[in-house]
């Protein structure tokens, strides 16, 4: 069932690509060549199978049941398409391109970064699944996210559900690509990195010491209200935003690659959102 009171009168349905927005996807998406257009079924249209993949990951809704009347295409062709995207690396090249047009507008905050983690339950086993810390006999993973200072997410991973938050640092912070969009070298580094206790570690901070970047990480065994939750806080949001798309809610697929475009989607919409409301 599709929730249409989530949808404010008069506003099109998020999974709708709007006209700018597909300007900015089209060019990425690799092409079709059609040197047989006569031998089996007509390709359906990239632009009608993006508005069904974005159905999936708005709705939560499983792929086989996807609406036929909504003209998006079969679920099974939704899910070929983005597969074939994520491994061209569409959604990676669009957030450096959205994260291009942000820095040439100003929108980005260097002047420091944020990073947290969210666990999801897993449908099913796979890689990157793992025990859940909160019940060891059901699989879960974590989502990692590093933002900006204003909760624009720069970089994500996925994990089983049982790794340390603290391993991610460092592969987050190097998973900042260099972002264009102001004249000179591209930027990838942010001022400062904040995080909870569970990023504490001395070979860590010494390690973004290293690299530039001051760590103000909360440390283990002293009291709540530190003062970092005022800055820490919109990464949690931008964890919010994530799932507020409900196939990110839980793991469905057992591939991991499939779970990994859906968030590289989402990434993207989240980029192109605040493109819309801060350009």
């Amino acid at each position: 069932m599709v929730d249409h009171d989530r949808v404010k009168k008069g506003e099109q349905p998020p999974w709708i690509v709007s006209d700018e927005l597909w300007e900015r996807i089209e060019p990425l998406l690799p092409r079709w060549e059609n040197a047989l257009p006569k031998l089996g079924r007509k390709r359906l249209p990239d632009r009608l199978v993006l508005q069904g993949i974005l159905f999936v990951l708005h709705t939560g809704i499983q792929w086989e049941f996807l609406p036929q009347e909504l003209g998006f295409g079969s679920g099974m062709t939704c899910w070929r398409r983005l597969a074939e995207w994520n491994e061209a690396g569409v959604w990676q090249r669009l957030h450096e391109e959205l994260l291009a047009e942000l820095n040439a507008a100003g929108k980005l905050d260097w002047s420091r970064a944020v990073i947290d983690s969210s666990h999801v339950r897993a449908a099913r086993r796979g890689p990157k699944s793992g025990p859940s810390p909160v019940d060891r006999a059901r699989p879960g993973s974590k989502h990692h996210v590093i933002t900006e200072g204003g909760g624009i997410p720069t970089a994500f991973s996925l994990t089983g559900g049982n790794v340390n938050d603290v391993t991610q640092l460092l592969p987050l912070v190097e998973a900042i690509p260099p972002v264009r969009g102001k004249r000179g070298r591209p930027r990838r580094r942010p001022d400062a990195l904040y995080a909870d206790r569970a990023y504490d570690s001395a070979q860590h901070r010494d390690e973004l010491r290293a690299k530039g970047i001051d760590p103000q990480i909360a440390e283990r065994g002293t009291g709540h209200g530190s003062g970092l939750g005022v800055i820490r806080w919109v990464v949690e949001r931008t964890i919010a935003w994530y799932h507020g798309m409900r196939r990110l809610r839980i793991r469905w697929e057992r591939r991991d690659d499939i779970h990994e475009a859906f968030l590289g989607l989402a990434t993207c919409i989240i980029c192109y959102r605040h493109i819309k409301t801060l350009c």
